[in-house]
């Protein structure tokens, strides 16, 4: 029977009998179906390949009773659980994710707030998104994350008068115009990111005053700068809380989407049966429609993160 076969069976076994201590999970792995860092292209988990996004695990949260993982510890999990990459790492961890046979399926590149689609930034975000795709480029990886920024006039004060939808969008294109060649022959995709701007309860679960917040515009500006090395990145929850009818939405987008991002909603947190989506058949989606990119773990842990981490694996292994 296959290594991958005999992870998902015993990862959704142990979910299914509520048998989520890290030490079980770990040791039922490394006995017969964990892949190693050795293994190169592992695709240890099916069709999907899966990246465990940094800062969720690093800092999940204010609950002092749940743990941070440092870098090492990250690595770990991602290589007992099949996943091939550490994804929105600081720079100073990147050896270590390389030392452990992982990569960076997208990388960091400044805050949501100040985006693309105010001309006053765009000399700022020139200079940084260049720095980061060649970062990228240099490390071996094969996407930056960029934002088109929030609606108002000067990003910090929403009284300063909104852009315009139509204006916001030409402005993305101009700025990320002056990016793109960059990204085309240094071999890195840009991904810009939709998010969602209902959720006001916490600083990381929504984002108020975002304007990237309607999918399907974000894609029309994502063609218009024309390059295929011009992307989104399809937030799953994001997605699920503006419009609703994700998988539609993936097909309606399938050809410009560059990476996409998990989490249960509401509230971002797990894979579970308390939140509204259902990844396997989102995942198979994504496979039915030949996506050959990384899905990123992106979900808030609100309890043992190994447990939640090993659940969200196998939820998306198809």
């Amino acid at each position: 029977m296959p290594d991958r076969i005999l992870r998902r069976d015993l990862l959704q076994g142990l979910a299914a009998g509520g048998i989520f201590t890290g030490g079980a999970i770990a040791a039922g792995l490394t006995a017969g179906s964990a892949r190693t860092a050795e293994d190169g292209e592992r695709g240890a988990l099916g069709g999907i390949r899966q990246s465990i996004v940094y800062w969720c695990f690093h800092a999940p949260n204010d609950n002092r009773e749940i743990p941070s993982w440092d870098i090492e510890r990250m690595c770990e999990v991602a290589v007992e659980l099949g996943c091939q990459s550490i994804e929105l790492a600081p720079r100073e961890t990147w050896d270590t994710i390389k030392k452990h046979g992982l990569t960076s399926a997208i990388t960091s590149n400044g805050s949501f707030k100040k985006g693309f689609n105010n001309p006053r930034y765009h000399d700022e975000l020139v200079a940084r998104t260049t720095d980061a795709i060649d970062a990228a480029a240099d490390a071996g990886f094969p996407s930056v994350i960029t934002f088109t920024g929030f609606k108002w006039r000067d990003a910090d004060d929403p009284n300063s008068g909104e852009i315009p939808l139509d204006e916001a969008a030409d402005n993305c294109v101009a700025g990320l115009r002056r990016v793109i060649e960059h990204a085309e022959k240094r071999g890195v995709n840009i991904c810009i990111e939709h998010l969602n701007s209902r959720d006001s309860s916490h600083p990381m679960k929504g984002h108020p005053g975002y304007q990237g917040d309607d999918v399907d515009w974000l894609a029309d500006v994502v063609r218009k700068v024309g390059s295929e090395r011009m992307k989104i990145l399809f937030d799953i929850y994001h997605v699920q809380i503006m419009h609703g009818d994700v998988m539609r939405r993936l097909e309606e987008h399938h050809d410009v989407i560059g990476h996409v991002h998990t989490a249960g909603n509401p509230g971002r947190g797990e894979l579970d049966d308390r939140q509204e989506i259902y990844y396997p058949a989102i995942m198979r989606k994504l496979v039915e429609l030949k996506y050959s990119g990384f899905v990123g773990q992106e979900f808030i842990p609100t309890r043992d993160p190994y447990a939640g981490l090993s659940q969200a694996v196998a939820a998306c292994d198809v």
